[in-house]
């Protein structure tokens, strides 16, 4: 990778931490709690045995025994939270000059789709409580909607997005693609923003954000969910992002090596409504993947590609169908941040 005075970190740039948003009676997962919290343990687990954990928590004397006491691993910040979406409400990092910078981008709630006031201030409530390193500079970019799960970087120049969400209405509306697009190159210091105009998945509130539908695993490799199935609803539209993605290249003018992932069998909830089931939400910590896995025939499948794709790391399976009862998985309810961070 050629060296940039600034840029947008990969997932797998080495990391210091991440940051989980933890839920309680008073966010959406109210009634579900019993179900979702042992995946959060498991996730929060896994993090502390690689890097640092940053938990938001609206009262840290209801977080389970082992989060109860602060330590070099460790950090609790108490504050009002509406939900916990730490993908979307947290703040995205650069690396400038080789040190690390916050950038607080304005969270709506998926264009006011549901209630942000509280979860938009968790990065300013963050800063003011000294959560971070000395020295990390942070940038306010409130006037900006944008959501960490609605961007993928390659690290090395390129930008991947969905027009789908980011030109939709309730965020940016004032501005035009072409805008948008400067904007991401001055303020994300992309060399080349790489715009998907299909792709979706039902129960998705996200309005088809990148994490869930193609991610990258190296700066030149990215993996997509890819559709097989004729009478499946997805099937156009991934089969027109599938083409889409053969047809883009690089910062270097390069097609990308392409990597489908299966399509999970269909997941439904109570109400016999389809979950978003999707393998491409998985999060990239130190040495390990965690993938979202859904009790459904491709899992295995899905492990191996994973395990193929990144063989430094360790894949970690985490059964996340209760994540997906919020029409969320792995990658959305956690945001990494990079050396020097935390």
């Amino acid at each position: 990778m050629k060296q940039q005075a600034c840029y947008l970190p990969a997932e797998w740039h080495p990391q210091s931490g991440v940051q989980l948003t933890w839920p309680d009676e008073y966010t959406d997962w109210a009634s579900i709690l019993v179900e979702v919290l042992p995946v959060y343990e498991q996730i929060a687990r896994e993090i502390l045995k690689r890097e640092k954990l940053l938990v938001v928590c609206r009262d840290k004397t209801k977080l389970p025994d082992f989060l109860q006491v602060e330590s070099r691993q460790l950090i609790i910040r108490e504050m009002s939270v509406n939900d916990t979406w730490a993908r979307d409400h947290g703040a995205i990092s650069l690396i400038r000059d080789g040190k690390p910078s916050l950038l607080n981008f304005r969270f709506n709630g998926w264009g006011m789709k549901f209630a942000a006031a509280h979860d938009n201030q968790i990065t300013p409530n963050l800063m003011r409580q000294q959560s971070f390193a000395e020295g990390v500079i942070t940038q306010d970019l409130s006037y900006f909607t944008l959501e960490g799960g609605a961007i993928e970087s390659n690290g090395a120049g390129c930008l991947l997005t969905t027009s789908e969400c980011l030109l939709s209405k309730n965020r940016n509306e004032h501005l035009g693609q072409a805008e948008i697009e400067f904007f991401l190159k001055k303020i994300l210091h992309a060399e080349k923003v790489l715009w998907l105009n299909h792709g979706f998945l039902e129960g998705d509130d996200t309005d088809s954000h990148i994490d869930t539908l193609a991610r990258f695993c190296s700066e030149d490799t990215i993996a997509y969910i890819r559709c097989t199935d004729s009478s499946d609803i997805h099937f156009d539209a991934l089969q027109k992002m599938e083409a889409e993605l053969k047809q883009l290249t690089d910062q270097y003018d390069r097609p990308f090596k392409l990597v489908p992932l299966p399509f999970a069998d269909p997941v439904y909830d109570e109400n016999g409504d389809r979950l978003p089931a999707t393998y491409a939400n998985f999060l990239i910590l130190n040495k390990a993947v965690l993938l979202p896995v859904y009790e459904v025939q491709q899992d295995a499948e899905a492990i191996e590609i994973m395990k193929q794709l990144f063989p430094e790391r360790e894949i970690i399976p985490i059964n996340s169908r209760a994540l997906i009862k919020q029409h969320g998985s792995i990658h959305c309810i956690s945001m990494q941040f990079p050396q020097g961070v935390l």
